[in-house]
């Protein structure tokens, strides 16, 4: 039977935003550091004698210095201090030439992370692979409150652990059983699911892959793992991803979604 040309295009439609989010100026492909801070002042810039010494940049970028009540400025050479704005659903930044500058929190501790929008990654990235088109993996499932909002630690790839509220599970049958999946964390007011399933082991990210619906109802919410996607620390290493709670590691193959980039 011919695939819905309607499911075809959303999903393409889909690929080209999420290539286009990618290698945005605030994507994963021009990511060159992350670097924890303490309070007070601290050196930044790549000369050897940085106390924040970065991979890209001037010698000498600046003086970042971390207040007491949490607020960080960067005083350029020859300036005075600039802040970091918060933006929704980002971390405070600050653009000084061609780096984006972030201030990113892991369970209270910051990190400066940047970005260089004149990164050759952007131009070199090869693009995105995916498993045919699987209408099969668009699943519409029940979605049921927890009996009580539960607080669990989900430990992140780089070994630390972080903190997340769990009120939701998303259940359907696959193979005569149920499967119920928990979604971890929000993106943009939207529940994200972390998970793995056998593909794992040589098609698809080894360490998980994310999941983000769009059609959420009182009782039911549409899990399309046609669009299902890679995590950042799939593509930098000074990204931080959470890994899936067990709930969420499924012992058979998803054949649809994002393929290992």
């Amino acid at each position: 039977m011919p695939t819905d040309p309607e499911f075809l295009a959303a999903l393409d439609a889909w690929r080209a935003r999420r290539l286009a989010d990618l290698a945005a100026d605030d994507g994963w492909l021009n990511l060159t550091d992350r670097l924890p801070i303490q309070p007070g002042a601290q050196s930044v810039g790549s000369g050897a004698g940085a106390d924040l010494r970065l991979s890209v940049g001037p010698e000498r970028l600046g003086e970042l210095r971390l207040a007491d009540d949490g607020t960080v400025t960067l005083t350029p050479e020859g300036a005075g201090p600039l802040a970091f704005v918060a933006t929704p659903e980002a971390p405070p930044r600050l653009l000084l030439g061609r780096l984006l500058l972030e201030i990113h929190s892991v369970e209270g501790e910051p990190a400066l992370r940047v970005r260089d929008l004149d990164s050759p990654a952007r131009a070199k990235f090869g693009g995105l692979r995916y498993f045919p088109p699987a209408p099969e993996w668009r699943i519409r499932a029940r979605w049921q409150p927890l009996p009580a909002p539960e607080t669990r630690g989900i430990t992140l790839k780089d070994g630390h652990a972080a903190q997340v509220q769990l009120t939701h599970r998303a259940e359907f049958e696959h193979m005569g059983r149920t499967v119920a999946l928990l979604p971890t964390h929000q993106k943009a007011g939207k529940p994200m699911f972390v998970f793995r399933d056998s593909t794992a082991r040589d098609r698809t990210y080894a360490a998980c892959r994310f999941l983000i619906p769009d059609e959420i109802g009182d009782d039911w919410i549409v899990l399309d793992f046609n669009r299902a996607f890679s995590p950042p620390c799939a593509f930098s290493e000074h990204a931080i991803c959470p890994l899936p709670p067990p709930e969420n590691v499924l012992p058979f193959a998803i054949e649809a979604g994002e393929l290992r980039p």
